[in-house]
C-alpha cells in the first residue's frame, strides 16, 4: 500500500471551504480513480497548514494518477488560499486501528530521519516498542507510520478521540521521542498537532 500527502499554506479563514469541496466533490472523484483507497485531511487552524493524503492499492495506480491529479490539487490549493504546495509519495509500514475516529478526532503527526541504513529498524522499534504503549493512552483510535525510503524519511501519524485526548499525550509523546533519539540516534524533524477533519484512508490493517 502507498499514499501521497499534499502539504499546503491555506488562509485559516478558508480552510471550512477545502473541507467542504473535498467532502462534496474530490472525495468521489479520486476514489473513482483506478487504485485509489481513500483520503484523509489534517489541519492546524492556528497556522493554516493542511495535509491531504490519499491511499492507493500499488505502486504503479499512484504515480499513474499524478498527471491526472494536477488540477485537482491546484483547485484545492485555490480554494484554501494557499500559493503554494509539497507533495510527497510514501510506502505504507503500518496502520493499526483500535476503532474509527470520531467527529472532532485530532492527530499528532511526527516526521523524522534515522541514521542511515536504519529505517527499517525504526519501523520494527515503534512496532513493538512505541505502538504497545500508544494502545494503553486514553482515546487513543489509529496509529500510521509512512516512509520513503529514497530519502530516508518516516511519517507518523496517531489520532485521538478529541483535542482534549491529544494533549493529555503530550508529554508521554515527548518522552517517547526522547528515549528514541537516545537509544537510535533518530533525528525529530517536525511535529505537528492538528485536527483530523476528514479521515476515509480505507486502508486494511497493517502491522
Amino acid at each position: 500500500m502507498y499514499a501521497r500527502s499534499t502539504t499546503m499554506m491555506a488562509q485559516p479563514d478558508r480552510i471550512d471551504g477545502g473541507i467542504a469541496l473535498v467532502n462534496d466533490e474530490l472525495m468521489s472523484m479520486m476514489t473513482d480513480i483506478d487504485g485509489c483507497m481513500g483520503l484523509s485531511m489534517l489541519v492546524d487552524r492556528s497556522s493554516g497548514r493542511c495535509i491531504a493524503t490519499s491511499s492507493w492499492e500499488t505502486e504503479e495506480a499512484m504515480r499513474a494518477s499524478n498527471e491526472q491529479l494536477q488540477p485537482v490539487r491546484q483547485r484545492l490549493l485555490e480554494t484554501l488560499g494557499g500559493d503554494g504546495l509539497e507533495v510527497q509519495e510514501w510506502e505504507i509500514a503500518i496502520l493499526h486501528r483500535d476503532h474509527e475516529s470520531p467527529a472532532g478526532a485530532c492527530a499528532r503527526v511526527t516526521w523524522a530521519r534515522p541514521p542511515a541504513g536504519q529505517l527499517g529498524a525504526a519501523v520494527d522499534g515503534f512496532k513493538t516498542d512505541v505502538l504497545p504503549l500508544l494502545e494503553n493512552q486514553d482515546g487513543f483510535c489509529s496509529a500510521s507510520m509512512l516512509i520513503d525510503r529514497e530519502a530516508g524519511m518516516l511519517c507518523g501519524t496517531v489520532s485521538f478521540e478529541s483535542r482534549a485526548t491529544l494533549e493529555g499525550t503530550r508529554e508521554f509523546a515527548a518522552e517517547q521521542r526522547a528515549t528514541m533519539a537516545e537509544r537510535t540516534g533518530i533525528e525529530f524533524v517536525d511535529v505537528l498537532e492538528c485536527e483530523l477533519a476528514i479521515h476515509h484512508l480505507r486502508v486494511p490493517e497493517l502491522v
